[in-house]
């Protein structure tokens, strides 16, 4: 497979990378970039564990192409936090105790944020919506919701 060069910006950083261009954005971030926090789960972006953000919008990194993201912003969970503290979504994961296993929470985690990004105050529905392609397999989905409402409200407050 042909390997060609192109620069993405991830998680702020301009990065040069050079890849297969049909090869996995997942791969490209765990491989190239060493950032390990995305998760490989079914392979076929059934699962939601590797969604990352792709200029604001969350996309299953296991079947997104190389070449898809050239030019563009990735972020994934490491690119969340806000100065080396948790952001607010994250935060609020760790006061509602909703993390088990935490495998599904960095594909969670870039949904919900992008969710927030666009709808500030969403509705319970809304934010079961958004998270409705993830799985946890832990069963943690109720406390995630309460963690991104509490995170909404949050954001109301400041």
């Amino acid at each position: 497979m042909p390997v060609t060069s192109f620069r993405v910006n991830v998680n702020g950083q301009e990065r040069a990378i050079e890849a297969d261009d049909q090869a996995p954005l997942l791969d490209l971030l765990r491989n190239a970039c060493n950032l390990k926090g995305t998760r490989f789960g079914c392979g076929t972006g059934e699962c939601g564990a590797c969604h990352v953000l792709v200029d604001g919008a969350s996309v299953p990194a296991c079947d997104t192409p190389a070449w898809a993201v050239r030019g563009k912003s990735v972020v994934t969970v490491e690119g969340l936090s806000e100065g080396g503290t948790p952001s607010r979504l994250q935060q609020a994961l760790l006061d509602e105790q909703a993390g088990q296993c935490g495998y599904c929470l960095s594909g969670i985690l870039a949904s919900a944020t992008a969710l927030l990004a666009c709808t500030p105050q969403p509705t319970e529905a809304q934010v079961r919506e958004a998270l409705d392609r993830h799985l946890c397999r832990c069963g943690a989905h109720n406390r995630i919701v309460r963690a991104v409402l509490r995170a909404s409200a949050q954001e109301v407050a400041r």
